[in-house]
């Protein structure tokens, strides 16, 4: 019937779909996009430096993504808007 790989993909797409789903909805009510956004080209840039520097992945996304989250965090809390 259906591949053994088919079978895990389709559950995991479920599952991320069931988690990021009410979280994408918190962001925008909160009016956060753009706070979003940040936080996860952040992390694309985490994964690039730590390939680049042979570290570990998912460390270097973290790291980044924290740092990015705590600079928007900062400049909305001087009055900057979050989102548009």
């Amino acid at each position: 019937m259906l591949d053994d790989f088919m079978t895990r993909a389709a559950l995991a797409g479920i599952g991320t779909a069931l988690a990021a789903a009410p979280l994408g909805c918190f962001v925008v009510w909160r009016r956060m996009a753009y706070f979003g956004d940040a936080t996860s080209h952040a992390a694309v840039l985490g994964v690039a430096l730590s390939l680049a520097f042979a570290l570990p992945v998912y460390a270097g996304a973290l790291i980044v993504a924290l740092v990015m989250a705590t600079a928007v965090t900062s400049m909305s809390e001087r009055g900057h808007a979050v989102d548009t």
